[in-house]
C-alpha cells in the first residue's frame, strides 16, 4: 500500500482504488524493529504513553527517505520543513491494519472542534445545509478572505441553495516554525465569528488535525479528499495551494495554478464542487479589502504576511477595514509574546 500510494497516489482496496495522494506514515528505530521481531500485533500510544490503537501484523520495511521526498514533494532538499522532518525520523517504516481503541484527545481546550466526518455531517444535517462550502487555512482570516466566504454564499443562494453552510477547516496538525499556532488562530476565528465578519451565513469552526507537508498540487488532493469525507459540497481553491517558496532558490516550488488544475483532473473529487479563489486587496479608496479591479490597479496595495507580522510585533495598527480588530488584538499579543527583551549591560 505504501508503494501505490507513491506511486498510484491511490490504494487498493477490495479491488478499488482509493485516492491517497500522500502517505501516512510511522517510523520506528532499528532499536524498535528488533523490539517487535515476529510479534502478531503492537501498541500504539499517545505521547502521554496511553495505549489508543493496535496495529495487527506488522510489516516493517526500509524507509527509502529520499524516493518518499522526490515523489511525494519533487524535490528532495534537505532544508524543506517537512523532508527535514523525514530525514530526521527512523530508518524503517511499519505498516498493518490499525484498530483504534480511543478517541485521541489532545486535552488542550480544543478537542471539542476536533470532529469525526460523522460529527461533522450530522451538524451539517442539523443546520440543514444544502451546500457546504469548505475553507481550507493555516492563517489567520483577514476581511479579503470573509469577502470571498460573504461573495460564496451569496453566488451559492444566486445558484438556488436555500441554507449555505461555510466550514472553516483551520489546518490543525504540524506547521513550520513561522506559521501562527493553532491556539492563536482558533482564538482569532471564534472572535471573527462572534463579531459577525462572515455575515449571516451559519459558519462550523472544525480543525483538520493534519500536519502541514507544503507538498503542493498533491497534498491539496489530500485536503480536498478528507473535506468530501467530511460532508463538504463545495471546495474554494486559490493560487498555489499547499506551496512554499523553493529552500535553495527562493523561488515557488510548484506552479501557481496546479494545484487547483489537479483538483479538477482528479477523478475521486467529481461529487465536489470547486469554487474559484478571487484575489482581495486593500482598496485604498473604498478603505476596506474589495475585490481586485485591474482597471484601477494603483488604488489596491497588497498587504503580504510579512508586512502583516511586522506591523503585528510592533504593536501597530493595519489600514482600516484590513481586519477586524479584535482578531487584530489577538495577533499582536502572540507576536509581542515572541519578542524578548533585550539583555542590558550595567
Amino acid at each position: 500500500e505504501y508503494l501505490q500510494c507513491l506511486h498510484y497516489e491511490h490504494v487498493v482496496v477490495n479491488g478499488e482504488f482509493i485516492p491517497l495522494p500522500v502517505p501516512i506514515t510511522k517510523t520506528i528505530t532499528k532499536a524498535e524493529k528488533e523490539s517487535i521481531a515476529d510479534a502478531s500485533k503492537v501498541a500504539l500510544t499517545s505521547p502521554a504513553g496511553d495505549i489508543v490503537a493496535t496495529l495487527e501484523q506488522p510489516e516493517v520495511f526500509e524507509h527509502l527517505k529520499e524516493e518518499r521526498a522526490g515523489r511525494t514533494f519533487g524535490i528532495t532538499h534537505p532544508d524543506h520543513p517537512y523532508i527535514k522532518m523525514i530525514n530526521e525520523g527512523g530508518d524503517w517504516l511499519i505498516g498493518g491494519k490499525v484498530t483504534a481503541l480511543a478517541d485521541f484527545k489532545y486535552d488542550d481546550g480544543m478537542d471539542q472542534f476536533r470532529l469525526k466526518p460523522s460529527e461533522l455531517q450530522a451538524k451539517f444535517k442539523e443546520l440543514g445545509a444544502d451546500a457546504v462550502f469548505v475553507f481550507q487555512l493555516r492563517n489567520p482570516v483577514h476581511n479579503g478572505h470573509a469577502l470571498l466566504m460573504q461573495d460564496t454564499a451569496e453566488k451559492l443562494k444566486a445558484k438556488g441553495y436555500k441554507k449555505p453552510v461555510l466550514w472553516l477547516s483551520p489546518l490543525g496538525g504540524w506547521t513550520k516554525d513561522d506559521d501562527v499556532p493553532l491556539k492563536t488562530r482558533m482564538d482569532q476565528h471564534h472572535a471573527l465569528i462572534k463579531n459577525g465578519v462572515f455575515g449571516e451565513t451559519p459558519v462550523v469552526l472544525a480543525i483538520f488535525p493534519s500536519p502541514m507537508l507544503y507538498a503542493g498540487p498533491r497534498e491539496v488532493q489530500w485536503h480536498a479528499y478528507a473535506r468530501l469525507n467530511g460532508g463538504a459540497t463545495h471546495y474554494i481553491v486559490g493560487r498555489d495551494p499547499a506551496g512554499m517558496k523553493h529552500p535553495g532558490t527562493n523561488e515557488d516550488i510548484y506552479h501557481m495554478w496546479h494545484g487547483a488544475k489537479m483538483l479538477e483532473l482528479t477523478p475521486g473529487l467529481k461529487k465536489m464542487q470547486l469554487l474559484p479563489f478571487t484575489f482581495a486587496a486593500y482598496d485604498t479608496k473604498a478603505g476596506k479589502m474589495a475585490f481586485f479591479d485591474p482597471k484601477r490597479k494603483e488604488d489596491f496595495v497588497s498587504i503580504s504576511g510579512s508586512k502583516m507580522r511586522k506591523l503585528a510585533r510592533e504593536g501597530q495598527t493595519p489600514p482600516e477595514g484590513f481586519m477586524d480588530p479584535e482578531g487584530w488584538s489577538i495577533l499582536v499579543k502572540y507576536y509581542q509574546s515572541l519578542e524578548k527583551p533585550k539583555n542590558i549591560d550595567l
